[in-house]
């Protein structure tokens, strides 16, 4: 199946006193290249997020950003930690008698105390479900959008295809004529340089030059690559490669038909062609 490696897609979810959030961003790139910001908290997740972006992506460069931050709600978001209020007191006990003085402190005082407040924490294995399943509904919508992107591009491809297809029957069409005016040219010009031409030397002479501007082969090799192109359009595993390599077989292709021409027709069917093979180039850059 095609699919283009441009696509966009974000998720959130909410957990416990959390909102978690994620964009994942892919660009056209050789090969599978993944980058993740993500918060220090969550940094034990990052092997199985790659892990989940590998198994549904191929190719492309990946960009993942993962946000976390606690919710603005109403009530108590925190507990006190009571040993450790103790351990603070008994603490300030000691220090007021080595001193001889007296330590005054009040309850917001001992709450600004470092160990003091705390946080309920969330189940380590619930966080991690419920940031993975917010990862995976962003993963589907991505490979979704690039599934649409590159039916897109194969709709294109396979126009250009057409044209392409188009153009090498015209050039096999007008290829009989283009070698008989040069044999006729070189026939006249021959005739106005000798007196008494060895006609039938000539005539071997006409054969090898006739054979090297011959673009038969060139023509069929072009209707092969094209065949070729539209069966990797066809396949369900990832084709951009592949395509990129026929591309470059297509131009060798079409600029040997243009070193060869000796007409004026042939030489816009050659420039013809080699443009929609850019275009299609172009394209094909962007498939995974």
């Amino acid at each position: 199946m095609i699919r283009s490696m441009t696509a966009f897609s974000s998720a959130e979810t909410e957990l416990g006193n959390l909102s978690i959030s994620c964009e994942i961003r892919s660009v056209n790139h050789r090969y599978c290249d993944i980058t993740l910001k993500i918060p220090d908290r969550l940094r034990f997740l990052e092997a199985e997020i790659r892990s989940a972006m590998s198994t549904k992506i191929n190719r492309g460069k990946i960009e993942c950003t993962v946000n976390c931050k606690k919710q603005a709600k109403t009530g108590q978001s925190f507990y006190v930690n009571q040993d450790a209020v103790i351990a603070l007191l008994e603490a300030t006990q000691t220090i007021e008698q080595q001193m001889s003085g007296a330590l005054a402190f009040s309850a917001l005082d001992v709450l600004a105390f470092p160990g003091i407040q705390q946080e309920p924490e969330l189940n380590g294995e619930s966080l991690s479900d419920g940031i993975m399943g917010m990862i995976d509904n962003a993963l589907t919508t991505l490979v979704a959008t690039r599934q649409r992107e590159g039916a897109q591009l194969k709709l294109v491809i396979e126009e250009r295809c057409a044209k392409m297809r188009s153009l090498v029957i015209l050039a096999a069409q007008r290829m009989p004529e283009v070698l008989q005016l040069i044999r006729n040219r070189l026939t006249d010009r021959v005739v106005e340089l000798v007196a008494q031409p060895d006609f039938d030397r000539l005539e071997q002479e006409l054969v090898i030059l006739t054979q090297k501007l011959d673009i038969a082969e060139e023509l069929d090799r072009l209707d092969t690559h094209l065949t070729e192109v539209l069966r990797a359009l066809a396949q369900p595993e990832p084709a951009g490669r592949r395509l990129d390599f026929l591309m470059q077989e297509l131009n060798r292709e079409a600029n040997t038909i243009g070193s060869k021409s000796n007409d004026k027709e042939m030489t816009r069917i050659s420039i013809e062609l080699k443009v929609l093979i850019e275009q299609m180039r172009e394209q094909i850059q962007n498939i995974e």
